[in-house]
């Protein structure tokens, strides 16, 4: 699995951005993340349980990501037009504000190393990406377990101090100084 400090690989892949048949597929690449913070984050499949739950947090908290001036990306191995029927079904997802991209021949979970080996589809992980292209926070949860989008959150907030920041430390907070 890439980890902190390794380039984000380049990637193109279509997104879904709306509910709308003419307007929903728009392509993404790497050039899409360039020059701004980047949280790029992973769910196993469309049309499961834990998924919508995380995919409508985050979106929840698109404008905190937003003042931040970072980008928010959602990724599964599922094709854009499961990703389509799923936004049209799920209430929770029909109004997302970030693009579901879709990674169906697995090219960037294979290039990060999170295509889960026994179910075949990606790992639910997580990624902050610096203005560089570089990974700066990488986070994967088992296939059954949801993650945190506000500790996602939190986490940018202290990397974008440049700081050194203790633990669970909060933005607004005093970094520590070294003596």
């Amino acid at each position: 699995m890439l980890g902190v400090g390794q380039k984000f690989p380049d990637f193109a892949l279509t997104g879904v951005v709306a509910n709308d048949l003419d307007k929903a597929f728009k392509p993404f690449d790497s050039k899409s993340i360039r020059g701004k913070w980047a949280i790029v984050f992973f769910w196993p499949m469309d049309f499961t349980f834990v998924c919508p739950t995380e995919i409508a947090a985050f979106g929840n908290l698109n404008k905190e990501f937003a003042a931040r001036d970072a980008l928010l990306f959602g990724a599964s191995t599922d094709s854009e037009f499961v990703h389509l029927a799923w936004r049209k079904e799920k209430e929770e997802l029909r109004n997302l504000p970030f693009p579901m991209l879709a990674d169906i021949k697995r090219e960037l979970t294979s290039a990060l190393g999170i295509l889960d080996p026994a179910a075949g589809v990606a790992q639910r992980a997580t990624y902050i990406v610096d203005p560089d292209g570089v990974i700066r926070f990488a986070y994967v949860t088992d296939l059954n377990v949801g993650r945190s989008p506000d500790e996602v959150l939190r986490v940018l907030d202290a990397l974008q101090t440049d700081e050194l920041c203790p633990c669970n430390w909060q933005k607004g907070e005093d970094t520590l100084k070294v003596a």
